[in-house]
């Protein structure tokens, strides 16, 4: 069986996931076969695997730094929010149905022999398990029932690393506190603290560090500091989704969603120099953009609702009938359509009526698609380029008019174009590189500038790279003799 370390956090954001994908790698790089494990993922940001099973994408991540292919193992449970108060229940890669918030927390212990089977399958395969907790071990409302964080490490005897971020300030207090917080057996499972993301001189912080071992009677492990890697984000926290301008020749703008999914997909676009991307709520904010982008969704008729009251929409229609390109994808396109109907209440329930700059419509249904494909785009400006994406919405949406987006290896369409509006189910079509230049120089044509005529490196060439300059700052900072010397511990005890 495969040795583990676990990582946790104080908070939501405190670096968790990215310190998992840092161990990964090293580990990797250390001549290890290694792989991510998180039991229970929130996440609106999910994936297709080549098997047609959907999980987190920050276990996709933390797969790919360890060079391994995904796999819904390292994911069992995935709860994708669809209101404020429920989610939709998946597990392994498969949708289990919608449960209150309320409800779910009362049958959740009953999916440890899912968990258990999933991560001993793993360990079976691998040397060393890295896994990541979720939120903080110390909130005493949900620890009765935790399979996430300290429960889980019971479950599997995993050493425990607890990451603050000091970023956000009051990192000390973060430690020191959730430590207190915990019964003596979990602050026994807890092998060394580390503190993340740190900007200035390590030796400003020293006093702090000792005080904060006299107090816990625990390591410090290491301070991480402020690493300029771009590594994908899984959720509604990402700074990126913050960055509300950009300075760069083309201006593309994201409407950034209440309930916005796989924003990921743009990733790629954020990598060429020639491309700023930002995400904008408010019509305030939208300006005068060289692109829109209407990204994916958990709840399109929701979310749809919340672009029409905000004042979006109908921004968003002047400009397009002003010339301006509009891109929609999975739910921003069910949006570009002329009809939302929902007979079965998957989302809304009832029919509404879409933005109505695209000839087609669409019918939700209980069936998730969920299928990762290879296609060809159609349309003029962008003809040629070659995607590598996956699909996953509910409902099927028929075009009436106009031309497809693209073709798939199968011989059959997907989406819809017309003029200059365009509209895909396929995410994850950026990640090739093909459709990044094409859309650049296209938009840098429309705007009298040169085309770029140097090749633009794949997002895969492009996340290798970010992965290694990771696990380099983090092996220069943190002690791996005592992060390995504690799993040879703990291995020898089962």
């Amino acid at each position: 069986m495969a040795k583990c370390i676990m990582v946790q956090g104080t908070m939501s954001g405190a670096g968790k996931s990215l310190l998992v994908t840092a161990l990964c790698r090293i580990f990797r790089q250390d001549g290890y076969r290694v792989a991510p494990f998180k039991s229970q993922n929130m996440a609106l940001n999910s994936y297709i695997t080549r098997d047609g099973l959907e999980m987190g994408r920050a276990q996709v991540a933390q797969a790919e730094a360890a060079g391994i292919e995904p796999d819904v193992r390292m994911n069992p449970i995935l709860l994708k929010p669809s209101s404020d108060t429920g989610s939709q229940l998946i597990v392994n890669g498969e949708v289990r149905g919608l449960y209150r918030a309320v409800d779910y927390f009362k049958m959740k212990k009953s999916l440890i022999p899912d968990i258990l089977e999933a991560f001993e399958s793993l360990s079976k395969e691998n040397d060393i398990i890295v896994l990541e907790g979720a939120g903080s071990p110390a909130e005493i409302n949900l620890k009765s029932d935790d399979i996430v964080n300290m429960g889980m490490a019971k479950l599997v005897n995993a050493p425990v690393i607890l990451v603050g971020d000091i970023d956000r300030g009051g990192v000390f207090a973060q430690l020191y506190g959730t430590v207190e917080l915990l019964e003596p057996e979990e602050r026994q499972r807890i092998v060394g603290t580390v503190i993340n993301k740190f900007r200035g001189d390590v030796k400003i912080l020293q006093p702090g560090l000792s005080m904060l071992e006299e107090k816990t009677h625990l390591p410090v492990l290491g301070v991480v500091p402020y690493t300029k890697a771009d590594i994908d984000d899984e959720d509604s926290l990402a700074p990126r989704l913050d960055q509300t301008q950009q300075h760069a020749p083309v201006d593309i703008a994201v409407i950034r969603l209440p309930r916005i999914s796989n924003f990921t997909d743009f990733s790629p676009l954020e990598s060429h120099s020639c491309l700023g991307v930002r995400y904008v709520d408010k019509v305030s904010q939208l300006g005068t953009p060289d692109l829109v982008i209407l990204p994916g969704t958990k709840n399109t008729m929701g979310d749809l609702s919340w672009l029409r009251q905000s004042g979006l929409e109908a921004t968003v229609q002047k400009l397009v009938s002003g010339g301006t390109p509009i891109l929609g994808v999975c739910g921003g396109y069910q949006m570009l359509g002329c009809t939302l109907s929902d007979p079965d209440c998957v989302e809304e329930g009832g029919q509404m009526q879409g933005m109505g700059l695209l000839p087609c419509d669409t019918v939700f249904s209980p069936r998730k698609t969920r299928t990762r494909v290879q296609a060809q785009v159609l349309p003029e400006q962008l003809s040629g380029a070659r995607l590598d994406g996956y699909e996953i919405h509910m409902g099927k949406t028929t075009r009436n008019a106009g031309t497809a987006f693209c073709t798939l290896t199968d011989g059959k369409e997907d989406g819809t174009v017309l003029g200059n509006v365009f509209g895909t189910y396929l995410h994850g079509l950026f990640d090739t590189g093909d459709l990044v230049e094409k859309l650049a120089n296209w938009l840098l044509k429309r705007k009298g500038l040169e085309p770029q005529t140097a090749h633009v490196e794949s997002h895969w060439e492009y996340k290798q790279r970010q992965y290694d300059i990771l696990a380099q700052a983090v092996r220069e900072n943190l002690d791996m003799g005592k992060i390995y010397a504690a799993m040879d511990a703990y291995a020898k005890e089962d």
